[in-house]
């Protein structure tokens, strides 16, 4: 029997509680000590289409999905028909036989599965008249087939209901207690699968990345967010408006994209903290404000969560196609940062990296996230805020009149950054625009003028690079292979390589953090060290790996590309390793 080892899935279409079902089976495990880790699949759809939530339990740090599934929740026919196959040997599949109809020559077919029927709809119907309740009735029979006990799960329903009434709350207590009961009289057999809470845990979130990094961004300083919605970035303005009136916050809901990234450059340029979110679509509408916040040279920091493209694309999926849109959007030559987020924890203190860097080199800063980092929920302790500190970088304050009078916000200085004010400094004047321009903020046009600015500029990146932390190999020092990889790609390498361990094979991982200005010398330094080298990305040119041969000469003899919409699994990494081992032996 495997104890606190579980792959679990619960299936069907939109409007059936799949996801509030999953968050709460989810939070029940984390509440009794467990690791939780889930990822959710749905289609780009207003209504219908399939829906799933893929979820897995542990009793040590989990950061990706596994192929397998043990406990299945089936809610309608193409749940079974999707994802039966992935059910584990001596797994279950808990379904509505008087819903689905399922023959006995097909369940004789699948004979190593068990094979529950749970009326739900029936329970359902019996116990609180609505249908709708049929999922609670599957989570009451999970937890009985898992012998899991329902007191952490009774707790839950009341705290998550509670706002919804009394009558609410006790209609979802008498399903899944309906449904445990159901199991537990039902099905006799030992499961080869089960759930235990461990005590004297510390205090978890169950959290995704799109919440933690406006969490970040908060406790960054951050007050302003504009944007509009676009999968995957949208739950990022949606944790920021309910955090509004809290912590003193604006979450603008701007009419497209364009307006939202001038609206946070506005802001920025007031001396605000502030912020914009979007996903590939809605950065090609930025990518000109992007150039305005760089000659401004106006702090802003910008988010876009991959998902694949071009044009609308699949809106709802994976896929790590814009790094190069990111490093080279809008016209012209000017210094930006471009960070990688490649976990969760990550997503919160680069937050507080990112907005320091972008007030004190008076640049943009993109923040690059994914869609199955940003959407991914995950059991996380809570994060030490203090290490976030906020420094805004230098800002000018006038000793003299002297001094006010010859202010030059455009200042020519050894480090590229110029003197800043925050608009309304009494006794200050300055001029900003979009065209190139002099010290003072001037339109001139002159070469000479042009060719300095271009430099003052420029030379941002030599200060930006000292400031950037060191890239470090994941796992052991030494091993027979490294993963290259960046963004969510990271979690799922952790995973393969505790499947490679299993086998003998020694591998860590590089993951690669800032893409721009690019740690040439670090970065090569590292891959040369390594016996064997493997790089994965979630696309298919390859594009970091580009980037690594671009500013460092290297060329990778071991690539694993996936462009099907979909995240690595661990698996699939792990029998690349193998060929890439099998390979060196030759």
């Amino acid at each position: 029997m495997k104890v606190n080892d579980l792959t679990w899935r619960i299936a069907g279409e939109a409007g059936d509680g799949i996801f509030s079902s999953a968050t709460l089976f989810g939070k029940t495990c984390s509440r009794g000590g467990l690791q939780v880790f889930a990822k959710a699949e749905y289609p780009s759809l207003i209504r219908g289409g399939h829906n799933e939530i893929y979820l897995r339990v542990a009793e040590k740090e989990i950061f990706s999905h596994r192929k397998h599934t043990d406990v299945l929740i089936a809610l309608n026919k193409e749940s079974i028909d999707r994802h039966l196959p992935s059910v584990s040997e001596n797994g279950a599949l808990i379904f509505d036989n008087d819903a689905i109809k399922l023959s006995d020559e097909f369940i004789k077919q699948h004979a190593k599965i068990n094979f529950i029927h749970v009326p739900l709809q029936k329970i359902a119907l019996d116990e609180t008249k609505e249908k709708v309740m049929r999922n609670t009735v599957a989570l009451g029979a999970s937890f009985g087939l898992l012998n899991y006990g329902f007191d952490v799960f009774e707790q839950l329903i009341k705290e998550m209901f509670s706002k919804k009434g009394e009558e609410i709350v006790q209609k979802n207590m008498k399903a899944a207690e309906a449904g445990l009961k159901y199991v537990k009289e039902n099905f006799k057999k030992e499961f080869s699968f089960t759930l235990k809470k461990i005590p004297n845990q510390p205090k978890r979130m169950l959290i995704s990345g799109n919440e933690v990094l406006a969490l970040g961004a908060i406790q960054a300083g951050c007050k302003f967010l504009a944007a509009y919605p676009m999968t995957p970035a949208s739950s990022i303005m949606h944790f920021f408006a309910k955090m509004e009136k809290p912590y003193n916050l604006i979450m603008k809901h701007a009419e497209d994209e364009i307006a939202a990234i001038n609206l946070a450059i506005g802001a920025g340029f007031a001396g605000v903290r502030a912020m914009t979110s979007t996903s590939g679509g809605g950065f090609s509408l930025m990518t000109e404000a992007l150039g305005l916040a760089a000659m401004g040279e106006v702090p802003v920091v910008v988010v876009t969560v991959q998902r694949p493209g071009p044009s609308t694309g699949l809106p709802t999926r994976q896929e790590q196609g814009d790094l190069r849109q990111v490093l080279h959007a809008s016209q012209g030559e000017f210094p930006r940062i471009v960070i990688s987020l490649n976990s969760i924890e990550d997503c919160f203190y680069r937050a507080g990296e990112a907005f320091n860097l972008a007030e004190k080199f008076q640049t943009p800063v993109i923040l690059l996230s994914d869609k199955f980092l940003g959407e991914s929920l995950k059991t996380e302790e809570f994060f030490d805020v203090s290490r976030i500190k906020i420094d805004r970088g230098e800002i000018f304050s006038p000793k003299s009149e002297e001094e006010k009078k010859n202010y030059k916000r455009f200042k020519l200085t050894d480090s590229g950054v110029s003197p800043r004010v925050l608009p309304g400094t009494e006794g200050i004047v300055f001029r900003s625009s979009s065209d190139e321009h002099d010290e003072t903020g001037y339109i001139w046009e002159e070469p000479d003028n042009r060719k300095e600015m271009v430099d003052k500029r420029t030379r941002k990146l030599i200060g930006i690079k000292k400031e950037l932390l060191p890239q470090k190999i994941v796992g052991e020092a030494k091993a027979d292979l490294t993963i290259t990889c960046f963004g969510s790609t990271l979690g799922i390498a952790l995973e393969a390589v505790k499947l490679a361990e299993k086998e003998k094979l020694k591998v860590n991982i590089f993951p690669i953090t800032y893409m721009s200005p690019f740690k040439s010398e670090e970065v090569l330094n590292v891959l040369k060290g390594n016996k064997e080298n493997l790089i994965i990305e979630n696309n298919q040119t390859g594009q970091l790996q580009g980037l690594i041969r671009e500013k460092t000469g290297f060329e990778f003899k071991h690539a694993f590309n996936k462009y099907n919409g979909r995240q690595f699994y661990p698996e699939e990494i792990l029998e690349k390793i193998k060929k890439v081992m099998e390979m060196k032996g030759k």
